[in-house]
């Protein structure tokens, strides 16, 4: 992905995306008791975004590109429920009927916040709705297909983030990113590297379905067991063979964090920084608090924040 292409991306969705804050996450106490007790994090806010995720930069960008004429028969996705909720959002502000196909598994809040939107949804088995990815098309369903992981447009989009966490610290040692189909990673890691090579981009997935780990430890895509958890908006079976030559390169180290680790990650940004992150929002912290980000200044992205509130309490109240 090319920097202009994504400092294009960033003129065409403003007005829509926020630019979010990347703050400093004083933890002195906590790292004193990991491996990263030098470590200074900081998080990128996407929380923050109108939709409480990062996914409507990618989805902004990509809907606009398209012409009045691929839009006409209305927008089509298939997400476990951030991307649904940006494409249901720019449907709405462009008078657009929007159908989402999602995972059975997909957690309440966000199929509510779908419908609050306006969005039609469809639940699939796993299986097919995976298969939506692979394919960038529904069976029986009609409309301009916005992918969530590997369309360029998308990727220029999510590269935005990279170019707000350089102007804000223009000297990260690394940068954290939750790795679900790798659109983010391949955006955020295109600009960083753009303007400064040297900063470590890091992935970070749950246990429970840590495919471009294991593809990284192989060399190339294979497909894992994936068990289903909390943690919906990360991991997969398998790492998308035409995201692995786009995203590889741009990879120092890729990460498996335990799910009980996710849910302290949780637990710690609610209390000690009042910040709502669902599950692969809370990863990256959760890498950077293990110690395994290493030391000096990591960026953790807060991808997003759509938690349902039954889960969040049980979370919080837990042990």
């Amino acid at each position: 992905m090319k920097l202009a292409e994504i400092e294009a991306a960033r003129e065409r969705i403003a007005g829509t995306a926020t630019r979010t804050p990347l703050i400093r996450f004083r933890l002195d106490d906590v790292l004193a008791s990991t491996a990263a007790g030098s470590t200074e994090i900081y998080l990128k806010l996407e929380n923050l975004q109108p939709i409480n995720s990062f996914k409507i930069r990618g989805a902004t960008n990509a809907i606009m590109l398209a012409s009045p004429a691929q839009r006409a028969e209305g927008l089509l996705t298939a997400s476990a429920g951030n991307m649904a909720q940006g494409v249901a959002w720019v449907a709405r502000e462009l008078g657009l009927p929007a159908t989402i196909v999602v995972p059975e598994h997909a957690p309440e809040a966000k199929l509510a916040a779908i419908r609050r939107l306006g969005g039609v949804v469809r639940k699939l088995p796993y299986d097919q709705w995976w298969d939506a990815i692979i394919t960038s098309r529904v069976a029986g369903m009609d409309g301009l297909f916005v992918h969530p992981v590997q369309d360029p447009a998308v990727i220029a989009g999510n590269g935005t983030i990279g170019l707000e966490i350089i102007e804000d610290l223009p000297d990260p040692d690394a940068v954290v990113i939750p790795f679900g189909g790798g659109g983010l990673t391949a955006g955020i890691g295109s600009a960083i590297k753009a303007l400064r090579p040297e900063t470590k981009i890091i992935t970070v997935e749950p246990e429970t379905g840590a495919a471009f780990a294991a593809a990284l430890a192989a060399g190339g895509p294979a497909d894992i067991e994936y068990r289903a958890s909390f943690v919906d908006g990360a991991g997969s079976r398998r790492a998308l063979d035409s995201m692995w030559p786009v995203v590889a390169p741009l990879v120092d180290a890729a990460l498996a964090i335990p799910i009980d680790e996710a849910a302290a990650a949780v637990r710690v940004l609610a209390e000690r920084a009042r910040v709502i992150a669902e599950g692969a929002g809370a990863l990256a912290l959760a890498a950077a608090l293990s110690g395994r980000a290493g030391g000096g200044k990591v960026v953790c992205v807060v991808s997003g924040g759509n938690i349902d509130l039954s889960k969040l309490a049980e979370i919080l109240t837990g042990p």
